[in-house]
């Protein structure tokens, strides 16, 4: 069968995969995922964004925090600087922003640094250490997160933050540093809390008095605890004039060293109904005692809420270790209009909350009020109104984490929308290409059936041109003896005669078996010289004839169809010779080189009334030969072949 379909066909495949192959590389490229590897990452994401803390900003009033003196060149210098008093290991320092609302990209962090370092050492170290190193590749905004900062456990007693490239402050674009609180964590401790703080320079105090440098230690936050966890619960709340005091038994002996309070919850209407200080009186007084009658009770902190800027949704206050049982948080004095009550008590020993679940007592043990029918569970349920209360060290990491998943989100769905919407042109050209293959195998089958019938028709000719060539005259030829033998005079002349007959009558046994075979065979004819000598003797006996042959190393390396279709086409001009030209000489040359072979044969007859015999014509079409004849009724009849060898 013909090789070129099957060539054509796998050259096109050979020119598309390659194409596929660059697709898949390029689809694997920006972020060195596959299309499943991101599908996968995008569940991952949305799956642990499910469980972390949620953005669930303040509203009302409070204390903003740090602001800088403002520049108006961003390459000023600011720094601010914890003193811990102690020394500590410092496992993560946390930067919690100011934040401003845009109108269009919702909230944002404000003079938050584009470029700082963060420096810890020891009392007698002024220098320190560089621990961390953030400018602009770093693309920390924009965002409205805390930045968790790893230290790796370096041991300080301070911490600073030099601020090398400042921001802008969105209302007036002067360049300010800014922050909303400053956490260092030794463990899930917050070392720096309630310590000592010294800057470059301060804002001046403004009239509502809500930058302060006190401000970046105090733990009030921009943000409620909402940790996307747990059931939801409602705080604990009474009339201060019919509640004296909160007491609490922590079921035995526990050294604390701070107390969080989780002021309760504002209403979720809007606007508010009621101010953010809502159940925190001006004043609390919190005693620890190891008798149940507080007979040994000992102050651990006075909490005062004079203003708006000492109010948060968690109050925060560390004291000296102290050894207690009991609890009890009270007012000192009373005000008629104030309520008094708390979403939650937290009280740490170690950094772990010992309150929780332990049982509280309301002095005295009236039954609330109608309108506020509240348990006292509540208190120290470890539940807030959103729902599970975190520890503040895992709601910063959460925030942060939360942060960088939801910067994340956006660069997953681009590479995906992009890899669909190559996978979209993929499935486009493979559905060209399916449509291409079922139109090139449709090409090739009707090519190969063309192909087919052409052969077979090619088979027909050269059988009926073998057939005719070569049967047509060896039966002339033995017509020819058969004559001869008639005319004998001899007994041995006729039997030489009759041998000779049936030479031809095997030669044409042969001639036969191998036009079956498609003359495949080279038996017929083993030496082309030899035969075309032979065949001369026989039909031109009576003629005078030449014959010359040039390059006879060439023509021993014909192949055997070309040995027989040559000798085949020689056959036929010496019959027509016999039969037609009533010529008395003939001369045959046969000259071969490398590349051509070229067949003359030459007669002195009356010459032919046709341009070129059909028989010859189809002979030489058979080759993939020319045939020319040059015949006048002079000068005889010239017949040429000329073919190229493969």
């Amino acid at each position: 069968m013909p090789q070129a379909p099957t060539r054509w066909i796998a050259l096109l495949l050979a020119g598309f995969f390659p194409i596929l192959n660059a697709t898949a590389d390029t689809q694997a490229k920006p972020g060195q995922l596959s299309l499943t590897e991101l599908q996968q990452r995008i569940v991952a994401i949305d799956s642990e964004l499910e469980q972390l803390a949620r953005y669930s900003l303040r509203s009302g009033v409070g204390a903003i925090g740090f602001r800088s003196e403002s520049h108006t060149e961003p390459g000023a210098k600011e720094w601010i600087e914890i003193h811990l008093g102690d020394t500590h290991p410092i496992d993560e320092i946390v930067m919690v922003p100011t934040l401003w609302r845009d109108s269009k990209k919702g909230f944002q962090a404000d003079g938050f640094p584009e470029a700082f370092r963060v420096i810890a050492g020891k009392d007698n170290q002024d220098e320190g250490t560089v621990i961390a190193t953030y400018d602009s590749r770093d693309k920390l905004l924009p965002r409205i997160a805390p930045i968790v900062i790893p230290t790796k456990g370096i041991v300080a007693s301070w911490i600073r933050i030099e601020a090398t490239q400042l921001s802008r402050r969105a209302f007036d674009e002067e360049y300010v540093f800014q922050l909303a609180e400053l956490m260092v964590f030794s463990g899930d401790k917050n070392v720096a809390l309630r310590k000592s703080i010294s800057s470059s320079s301060v804002h001046p105090t403004d009239r509502v008095h809500a930058w302060d440098i006190v401000f970046l230690t105090d733990g009030h936050m921009p943000y409620l605890m909402d940790a996307a966890q747990g059931l939801p619960s409602t705080a604990y709340i009474r009339s201060l004039n019919k509640l004296t005091s909160l007491n609490i038994d922590l079921g035995e002996t526990h050294t604390i060293s701070e107390i969080h309070l989780h002021a309760v919850d504002q209403s979720d209407t809007v606007p508010q109904a009621y101010p953010g200080n809502l159940g925190i009186p001006e004043k609390l007084l919190v005693e620890g005692a190891l008798s149940a009658d507080f007979s040994d009770a000992v102050p651990l902190v006075e909490i005062k809420t004079e203003t708006f800027t000492n109010f948060g949704p968690v109050i925060m206050w560390p004291f000296p270790e102290t050894a207690c049982r009991y609890i009890r948080i009270r007012s000192p004095d009373e005000y008629d209009r104030s309520r008094f009550g708390f979403a939650e008590i937290e009280l740490f020993s170690n950094g772990k909350n010992i309150a929780l679940k332990q049982s509280v007592s309301a002095i005295p043990n009236a039954s609330p009020d109608l309108e506020n029918d509240r348990n006292l569970s509540a208190l120290t349920d470890g539940r807030n109104l959103y729902g599970k209360i975190l520890s503040v060290h895992s709601w910063m990491k959460q925030l942060a984490r939360r942060h960088e998943l939801e910067a994340e989100r956006p660069l997953i769905v681009a590479e995906l929308n992009q890899s669909y919407a190559k996978q979209k042109r993929n499935l486009w050209l493979m559905t060209w290409l399916a449509a291409l293959l079922a139109a090139a195998v449709g090409f090739t089958i009707l090519i190969d059936r063309m192909l087919r019938m052409r052969h077979a028709v090619r088979i027909r000719e050269r059988l009926a041109a073998d057939l005719h060539d070569e049967l047509g005259a060896n039966i002339h030829t033995i017509g020819l003896l058969g004559d001869l033998a008639r005319d004998a005079e001899s007994r041995d002349e006729l039997l030489e005669l009759l041998d000779r007959s049936r030479v031809f009558t095997e030669r044409s046994g042969v001639a036969l078996r191998n036009c079956t075979n498609m003359l495949e065979a080279s038996e017929l004819c083993e030496d082309l010289v030899v035969e075309m000598k032979r065949c001369a003797n026989t039909l031109l006996a009576d003629l005078d004839h030449n014959q010359v042959f040039e390059g006879m190393e060439h023509i021993t390396k014909l192949n055997p169809k070309k040995r027989v279709g040559v000798f085949f086409f020689y056959k036929e001009c010496l019959t027509n010779i016999l039969r037609h030209s009533a010529a008395t000489q003939a001369t045959t040359r046969l000259v071969a080189t490398t590349k051509t072979l070229e067949l003359s044969i030459k007669d002195n007859g009356h010459g032919i009334n046709e341009e070129i015999p059909a028989s010859l014509r189809r002979r030489a079409r058979l080759l993939r030969g020319k045939v020319t004849v040059e015949s006048t009724a002079e000068q005889g009849t010239l017949v040429t072949l000329f073919l190229k060898i493969n």
